[in-house]
């Protein structure tokens, strides 16, 4: 199954590294990936949705999604953490669940 334009495989690779870090909640893909207009070679928006990850443990998270060797490059960020009022409305209009903690294989 091909679902925002990634394979299976590589969804629930992602989402076991989301998977081992308790403070995550949920994560939301947007942009292109969301609105199904990417093209080959698009990166993929992730924003977590969290309250308790430090700065550390997001660089490990960035770290482990390097790690998988997938041939995407992901952009991550903290949703708390966002302060462009354009990025959120997008986020908030176009975003969709990728992740929720308790809904994936762990």
């Amino acid at each position: 199954m091909i679902q925002f334009g990634l394979k299976q495989k590589d969804i629930d690779k992602i989402n076991q590294v989301f998977a081992s870090y308790e403070g995550i909640d949920s994560v939301v893909i947007y942009g292109s990936r969301a609105k199904g207009n990417f093209k080959v070679g698009s990166d993929i928006d992730l924003t977590i949705i969290e309250n308790s990850l430090t700065f550390p443990e997001f660089l490990e998270i960035e770290n482990a999604l390097d790690d998988l060797l997938l041939p995407y490059k992901i952009d991550l960020s903290l949703k708390r953490k966002i302060s462009n009022v354009d990025l959120l409305s997008h986020i908030n209009k176009i975003g969709k669940l990728f992740y929720k903690r308790g809904n994936s294989p762990e």
